[in-house]
Formats: C-alpha cells, sequence, structure tokens
C-alpha cells in the first residue's frame, strides 16, 4: 500500500490499486468507535450518451438513468440490501450527483460483514421489467416533489441558463417523461458500462486495522469475476468558452410568498484536474468570502440597505467538465437583488486588491473549519474526490489554502467574473388577476 503522512493532523492514509483496478483508501483514526465508508463510481447525471460496454455505437439514454440505477441497486431477487445493512447494525444511503454516483454505511460494529454487504450489493445488479416498472411510481412522485420545490427550480433554472446545450440543464433524477422509457435492459447496459471496478473507488476512514481491512477487500474482489475494462467513451457537448451560449435572463412564476432570485456565473476556463483543482476551488472559496461572506463590506451594505437578507447564500460547484457560482435569496425587489450581486462580481477589485490583512484572515477562518472538519468521519470521506483531485485528501487542503496570494485571489477573479458569463433567473408570486 501507498502511504501518506499528514504529520500537522497525525494521520496517515493507506491506498492501494487492485488487481481488478478498484482504487482502496483506508485512513484509520484513533480513538472513534465509528467506521465510515464510501463505494463510488465515477458516472452521474450527465453521462446520458455513451457506448455502453460490448457495444461499438453511441447511444443516447433517457435522463435521470443513473440516479434510477442506483435507487435499484439495492433490491435483490430474495432480500433488500438496507435489511442487511440493519442486520449487521449499520446505517446505510447512496447518492447521485452530476458526475458521482455513491454507495455509503456507517456502523460501528461488524465492519467486515458490513463491507461485504456494500461490495456484494453494489456488484450484484439484479433488474426485472416488474422492479423496474415499481420504481417508476416511487421515483415519480420524488421528481413531482421536487417539481413543487421552489428553492430546486430556482437551481435548475440558473443551471439552464448557464448551460442551455448541456445535460447539466436537466433534473439528478431526470422528468417523469423519462424515467418512464427506462427499460430493466438501459439498466443493465449502464451498469455493465460504469460499475466496473476500474471506474470505481473504495473509501473507508474511522475504526479500523489498515492491514486486515485491505485483506478482507482482496478476498472479497478476488473471489469474483469482472469482464475485461473497456474504456468509457462518453459524449458531452462542449460549451461555449466566450459565454455566447448563455441565457442572460428568464423568470417564472409560481406560489411564493416573497420572490427568489439568483446570479449565476458560469466558469468559461476549463479547470485541470489533480492539484491545480484543489488550488483553484480553494481560490474561489477565499474571492466568495472577500466579495460577499458575512463580515465583507458587500455583504453588510446590502444587508443595511434591506437588499439582502439571512436568505442570502452562494455556492461553488467544480467539476472537471464544469464550474459555476450561484448567489440566491429571498427578495422583495428581485431586480435591485440582482443588480447588487452584479456589480459587486464585475467590481471584485475593490473587494480584493490591496486587501492582504483580509486575505490573511480569511485563510485563518478557512483553515481552522477544515481542521474541524477533519473530525467528520463523512467529511473526509465525501470531500474525497480522486477523479477531480487525484490521490488529495482534506489533509492536503490546509497547505494549498495556506500558499494562495493575494494575486492568486485576482487572477481567479479576473478568469471567472467576466460580465459575459453571468446570468439571472427568478422565481416570483403568482400574479393576482
Amino acid at each position: 500500500m501507498q502511504v501518506n503522512n499528514y504529520d500537522q493532523f497525525n494521520e496517515t492514509s493507506y491506498q492501494t490499486k487492485l488487481d481488478n483496478g478498484l482504487t482502496v483508501t483506508l485512513l484509520p483514526k484513533a480513538g472513534y468507535h465509528k467506521t465510515y465508508a464510501v463505494f463510488t463510481t465515477n458516472y452521474g447525471s450527465i453521462n446520458n450518451t455513451f457506448v455502453p460496454a460490448g457495444e461499438s455505437e453511441m447511444r443516447r439514454f433517457p435522463d435521470g438513468i443513473a440516479h434510477f440505477l442506483e435507487h435499484k441497486m439495492f433490491e435483490k431477487a430474495d432480500h433488500d440490501a438496507f435489511q442487511t445493512f440493519g442486520k449487521y447494525g449499520a446505517n446505510a444511503n447512496a447518492f447521485t450527483s452530476f458526475t458521482r454516483t455513491s454507495y455509503l454505511f456507517s456502523a460501528t460494529r461488524s465492519l467486515k460483514e458490513n463491507l461485504e454487504t456494500l461490495l456484494d450489493f453494489v456488484q450484484e445488479p439484479y433488474f426485472t421489467p416488474q422492479t423496474v416498472d415499481k420504481e417508476k411510481g416511487i421515483i415519480g412522485q420524488e421528481i413531482e416533489m421536487y417539481d413543487d420545490d421552489p428553492s430546486w427550480r430556482l437551481y435548475f433554472g440558473m443551471i439552464g441558463n448557464l448551460y442551455p446545450n448541456h445535460p447539466l440543464q436537466y433534473d439528478i433524477a431526470g422528468t417523469t417523461e423519462s424515467i418512464a422509457k427506462i427499460t430493466a435492459a438501459d439498466l443493465y447496459a449502464a451498469y455493465r458500462t460504469f460499475y466496473h471496478p476500474q471506474n470505481m473507488t473504495l473509501f473507508v476512514v474511522g475504526k479500523l486495522d489498515p492491514d486486515e481491512v485491505l485483506t478482507w477487500i482482496k478476498a472479497n474482489q478476488a473471489a469474483k469475476q469482472f469482464p475485461a475494462f473497456q474504456p468509457i467513451e462518453t459524449k458531452i457537448p462542449a460549451t461555449a468558452t466566450d459565454g455566447h451560449d448563455i441565457m442572460p435572463y428568464r423568470s417564472i412564476e409560481m406560489p411564493v410568498k416573497r420572490a427568489k432570485s439568483v446570479v449565476g456565473v458560469k466558469g468559461l476556463t476549463p479547470i485541470e484536474a489533480g492539484a491545480p483543482a484543489l488550488k483553484y476551488r480553494a481560490g474561489v472559496n477565499v474571492l466568495l468570502e472577500m466579495l460577499f461572506g458575512d463580515t465583507s463590506k458587500n455583504y453588510l451594505r446590502l444587508y443595511d440597505q434591506g437588499i439582502i437578507d439571512d436568505t442570502f447564500g452562494y455556492d461553488f460547484e467544480l467539476q472537471n467538465e464544469f464550474n459555476f457560482l450561484t448567489f440566491s435569496g429571498e427578495t422583495d425587489d428581485p431586480a435591485a437583488f440582482d443588480a447588487a450581486i452584479i456589480d459587486g462580481l464585475e467590481n471584485w477589485q475593490k473587494a480584493v486588491l490591496g486587501q492582504d490583512d483580509l486575505l490573511a484572515t480569511i485563510k485563518k477562518e478557512m483553515i481552522g473549519r477544515i481542521v474541524f472538519m477533519a473530525n467528520s468521519l463523512e467529511a473526509i470521506a465525501n470531500r474525497y474526490d480522486q477523479n477531480l483531485f487525484g490521490q488529495a485528501t482534506i489533509f492536503d487542503e490546509p497547505a494549498v489554502i495556506d500558499g494562495l496570494s493575494l494575486e492568486d485571489v485576482a487572477t481567479i477573479a479576473k478568469q471567472l467574473l467576466t460580465s459575459q458569463a453571468i446570468s439571472e433567473y427568478q422565481i416570483r408570486p403568482l400574479t393576482k388577476n
């Protein structure tokens, strides 16, 4: 195993790649009674056009198939994986994002049995036309629930503005119409393509002995047969690097008491994976704190003016294929809200240039939050993304943050905060007749 020591945290991780291609990372935590494991495949909602394993032609699959597949993985011919986890005292769950699907559990006992349950149920698919049709009703209800959620509609409305020709614009769960087209054969095709160990990672953190756990994992994997890995071919439309495809403004009406508004910024420059991506994420987060953190001049001024309130927030999404910012909140005057946020973005120099003391303070605060998060098994495991950040873990982040200069932040701001990359989306109360 490759050993990585993090002296600042007094932590050590152990990583190896098995003969079948699965990357395993183990991180023992002294003094913890719980263990947390995440089994992830690099397959998310945007991967809806690909060449299925064993075939040669590109095919377009229904939107929401990755999420649908995640739901169906727990159900087997004679049992449900949740029942098995419950038998061994574990809490299990799963989630699908734009680029990943993860299956996880946490437990304070029976680690060997729970690890084997995790590996076995994910690596033994079982789909039938009957069970697939049954699941359509369940997921359909979930989709309808999100369709009635103003915050969810606001978020995906903005993504639709920024990426109108990209599968990002589609809800991760798909639509009731798209999931109605999913068949058991589709699920098996997606599974064979993306659920090969070569395309997956297993991260285990908490109470564990690395040598013992790796022995269990190796034995489990050696007892299974996997086909030769076929390099994955997916088709994801390129987006304009000059922003000409961005929809600058849209609005809808919903039964809300106050308007909701979001300003989005599309990253027009692709970000290199590995260390550059980790540094870029840290730099953007510092920039956001300088611009609209709750102690920034912009935030305090706009709060005093009543333009923003406690509902205001911002977020940064970074993946290999895309990155974007969102600034959202409830407001009585959506036009004033958008104008104020856009002014702060386009005039970022006022909040950044010459602010060495502010930068130092923000860096200390961010490092403090990372140190606090490093005590959470869930945070350690869920922030790990080999596809995006390489072998870096949460323990690598403080040094990256500490190394950021004001010039680094200004370079990111100049690259990211361009007028042509900005869009607005609003949800307004229903018009009274």
